[in-house]
């Protein structure tokens, strides 16, 4: 799948206009990397690893944060500047030890309307951009003052000090080198040094002092030696950072960059999306196609087969290889999407709606699906639906009086008590409350 740029709003925090802009980089492949590196680091913490996210946000600066205890967020900018495995594993550790802390519940009160997001079963849901392009595009705020926002994104030197601690300890016990901790730390340091508006995002929500390096140096120091490089962890950060480098930065930037002599594969990955993204279509299938042959279990590949082609508008070919990939991943909500999607502008809307409806069921964070789901529904003739489906994009991206038209709509429309229609009445009740709340604020 491109690298796709989707709108992330907490509607726990819908209180106003948006006032602070996040918007998230959602890619299957990127993700998965990820979740091989996060896995033994979360384990460690004794935290769910299956329920636990981590997802790039589309800031091209250096920070990380948690808002709640399912998903870590990593700015595209870290990701990119970071130099090994064992960094990104110690942004993950560090993060998921404000989790397994206890460092959220302070929070709680910027949060005082979570409870009425459990209507739709989410504690955040994120959207989906309308482009299907490569291009990025546009953020979404959440709606939170902005005292509140800095409020519900800053720790306190003490936290840092405790998850620093924890990192540590969670990194030793998953035989991760501690010393990736301490690299990190040296990437911020002289931050409190600097005027708040020249520091980066990292330094202003996570206080820095020397005295935080002396102690994270001090404790790492005590695992020196015992842990060796890990080959895998080395290879899904490379493919992790590559591919999202390759879509990220200009094509020529990728092409003129140095082969990972270590991983051939992934060096032939970024040249094939930046061949892609510059026109040369048929080096950019060849190469693609030649990673397939090697690995033709990979359903990352086939998936981004899928989208090459159907950027193309060859949207035959386009089908087969998603519908590879979602032989190979299909519980990959994105991938399946994507195949909805590759159906539904093929003009088969019939065929369309099972995968959209089974991408639905296993992640409704993606407003894409949502809206892909609604037209699939628009064009069977079931406009009850498609209007519910609407009225829950909506409200995921926190427009709560466009949820509430689109909701009313829906009501008219579908058969009273059915599931269906005890959905829109959930969306339409928590819209109006939200937008009470909205008018109080003003």
């Amino acid at each position: 799948m491109q690298l796709k740029t989707v709108f992330f709003t907490v509607l726990a925090l819908i209180l106003a206009t948006p006032l602070w802009a996040v918007s998230l980089l959602r890619d299957p492949d990127i993700e998965h990397n990820l979740k091989q590196l996060a896995t033994p680091v979360l384990n460690a913490a004794g935290l769910p690893a299956g329920r636990i996210k981590v997802l790039v946000v589309d800031e091209n600066t250096l920070n990380a944060f948690v808002i709640d205890r399912s998903h870590i967020f990593i700015h595209a900018g870290l990701l990119l500047k970071l130099q090994t495995a064992q960094e990104l594993q110690a942004v993950i550790a560090h993060e998921a030890a404000h989790i397994a802390n206890g460092h959220l519940a302070r929070r709680s009160g910027n949060a005082r309307a979570a409870n009425t997001v459990a209507a739709f079963g989410l504690a955040l849901a994120a959207a989906a951009a309308a482009s299907g392009s490569t291009d990025l595009g546009a953020a979404l705020g959440i709606g939170v003052q902005s005292a509140a926002q800095r409020s519900f994104f800053s720790h306190t030197r003490a936290e840092e000090a405790s998850a620093d601690q924890s990192a540590v300890r969670y990194m030793a016990r998953a035989k991760v080198d501690p010393q990736g901790a301490v690299d990190v730390m040296r990437l911020f340091a002289g931050q409190e040094l600097l005027s708040a508006n020249r520091q980066d995002p990292y330094a202003r929500t996570h206080p820095l002092s020397r005295d935080r390096l002396r102690a994270m140096e001090a404790a790492a120091g005590g695992h020196s030696g015992r842990f060796g490089p890990d080959p895998a962890a080395a290879y899904w950060f490379a493919r992790a950072q590559s591919k999202l480098a390759a879509f990220y930065r200009p094509p020529k930037w990728t092409l003129k960059r140095p082969d990972d002599n270590a991983h051939p594969d992934v060096t032939r990955l970024r040249k094939a999306i930046a061949w892609h993204r510059s026109g040369q279509s048929q080096k950019a299938l060849s190469t693609l196609r030649g990673l397939i042959a090697q690995t033709p279990e990979d359903p990352f590949l086939h998936e981004l087969h899928g989208q090459f082609l159907l950027e193309r508008r060859q949207f035959s070919a386009a089908r087969s290889a998603y519908a590879q990939a979602v032989k190979l991943a299909p519980r990959n909500a994105l991938i399946v999407g994507q195949y909805g999607h590759a159906l539904l502008v093929s003009a088969a809307p019939k065929d369309a709606l099972p995968h959209l409806e089974r991408a639905a069921q296993l992640e409704r964070r993606d407003a894409r699906i949502l809206r892909d789901l609604g037209s699939a529904y628009a064009q069977l003739g079931r406009m009850g639906m498609a209007a519910l489906l609407t009225a829950e994009r909506y409200a995921l991206q926190g427009r709560p009086k466009d949820a509430t038209i689109h909701a009313k709509r829906a009501l008219d429309q579908l058969k009273t008590g059915s599931p269906g229609w005890q959905r829109a009445q959930d969306v339409l009740l928590e819209s109006q409350a939200a937008t009470q709340t909205s008018r109080r604020q003003k």
